[in-house]
């Protein structure tokens, strides 16, 4: 079913409807950011977390009113999207938040205007994937880090790129490095690492955006008693790990089968998506 209505600034328009003029600051500069949430059995799923995200992200860029944007007035207007389209408990959810002023590099104002969309989904839980993915490593462009690295901004191009050399080489997904040569994320999610008994990824200062889903990993992970390690990570431990997994809001966690030669297992990928259903 094609999803008929967004919402854009509080209006709810056809999603076919144009909505922006040539001056928009997210397409000229990249000068907002989003957010990815899972919407699941009629409930938007950890909200606080997100909408305490996207708050740090707006007042980090220095928009007006950040606290507009909570989780009373994400719910309210994601809950009626959903009943706008019809589209039942499961959905994931798309809010993108732009600096809506004119002016060259430095804006004229600092107030922000929002766009939200969802999109249908079939599955009534987080799912792990069946066959593993098949990875590799992006290294043509390394990701900087500063403090807007762990934001998930409007300019992705690092992402972009990374994407169509997915897409070149058949890769199901690859990971992007940082200016430093280690570790920081994928294309789209969070990257973990078991390695010697202990579950690795890397950590904030790496660059790597500062996903919701990696947040209640690592929580998971130390309830169960699962050491867990948020440090540097050379590239390299990918050819010696147990296993490997990707996470992220809107699918949870998916396990990564090989990297180059290597094969890995999926046990701690699956015990903790059994966790992660339980919440």
């Amino acid at each position: 079913m094609s999803l008929e209505y967004i919402n854009f600034n509080g209006s709810i328009l056809p999603a076919n409807q144009l909505i922006f003029r040539a001056n928009n600051r997210g397409f000229r500069y990249g000068d907002g950011l989003f957010e990815s949430m899972r919407f699941l059995k009629g409930k938007l799923k950890f909200p606080e977390m997100h909408i305490d995200r996207i708050q740090k992200g707006m007042k980090l860029l220095k928009f007006d009113n950040c606290s507009l944007i909570d989780t009373w007035f994400i719910r309210e207007k994601v809950e009626e999207l959903l009943r706008r389209n019809k589209t039942g408990a499961d959905a994931r959810i798309r809010l993108t938040v732009f600096r809506d002023s004119e002016g060259l590099y430095s804006p004229v104002s600092n107030k922000f205007g929002y766009l939200i969309e969802v999109q249908k989904l079939e599955e009534s839980q987080y799912v792990l994937n069946k066959k593993g993915l098949i990875i590799d490593v992006f290294d043509e462009i390394p990701k900087p880090v500063n403090a807007l690295s762990n934001l998930k901004t409007c300019n992705a191009m690092i992402y972009v790129l990374a994407g169509i050399y997915k897409n070149q080489n058949a890769f199901d997904e690859v990971l992007i490095l940082n200016q430093h040569g280690f570790l920081c994320e994928s294309v789209s999610s969070n990257v973990f690492v078991v390695y010697d008994r202990k579950l690795y990824t890397p950590s904030l200062n790496e660059g790597c955006i500062a996903g919701v889903m990696r947040q209640v990993v690592i929580r998971l992970a130390k309830e169960n008693n699962i050491e867990m390690v948020e440090a540097q990570i050379n590239p390299d431990i990918l050819n010696a790990a147990d296993e490997v997994f990707l996470t992220n809001a809107s699918k949870g966690i998916q396990w990564v089968m090989g990297y180059n030669n290597k094969r890995y297992f999926n046990e701690v990928s699956r015990f903790l998506n059994e966790k992660l259903n339980l919440l």
